[in-house]
C-alpha cells in the first residue's frame, strides 16, 4: 500500500508561481516512475509532468513544457511540481501519482500507468 500526500495548492493571480510538493510513504519510492495529472471541473483528468525513477529523464504535457518543472527528492520520498507563469486555464485539481514501473512510454497515454492515486490538491488561477 502507498500513501500520496499533496500540499501547495491555493489561490494565486495569473502570472503568479506555486510549488506544488508530494509525499510518498509506504513502498520504495525511488525506484518507480511519479507523475503529475490535473482535473478541471467539467472536465477529465489529464496528464501534466512525469519523471523517472532516478529523475534522470522527464516529459510533459505540451501547454506546460516552458513553465512547470518536476522534479523529486528520492531521501524525501517527495516529487515537486514547480508551476510559473499560471494561468486560468490551468485551474484544477492536482493528483500525484505512482508509477508501476520505474520508467515512463511517451507513447503512451497517459505515460504512465498508475499504481496509486493521491487525493489531489486544488489550484485556481485568477486572471
Amino acid at each position: 500500500q502507498v500513501q500520496l500526500v499533496e500540499s501547495g495548492g491555493g489561490l494565486v493571480q495569473a502570472g503568479g508561481s506555486l510549488r506544488l510538493s508530494c509525499a510518498a510513504s509506504g513502498r520504495a519510492f525511488s525506484t518507480y516512475a511519479m507523475g503529475w495529472f490535473r482535473q478541471a471541473p467539467g472536465k477529465e483528468r489529464e496528464f501534466v509532468a512525469v519523471i523517472n525513477w532516478s529523475g534522470g529523464s522527464k516529459y510533459y504535457l505540451d501547454s506546460v513544457k516552458a513553465r512547470f518543472t518536476i522534479s523529486r527528492d528520492n531521501a524525501k520520498k517527495t516529487v515537486y511540481l514547480q508551476m510559473n507563469s499560471l494561468k486560468p486555464e490551468d485551474t484544477a485539481t492536482y493528483y500525484c501519482a505512482v508509477s508501476q514501473t520505474a520508467d515512463y512510454k511517451t507513447n503512451r497515454r497517459p505515460p504512465i500507468e498508475v499504481a496509486y492515486w493521491g487525493k489531489g490538491t486544488l489550484v485556481t488561477v485568477s486572471s
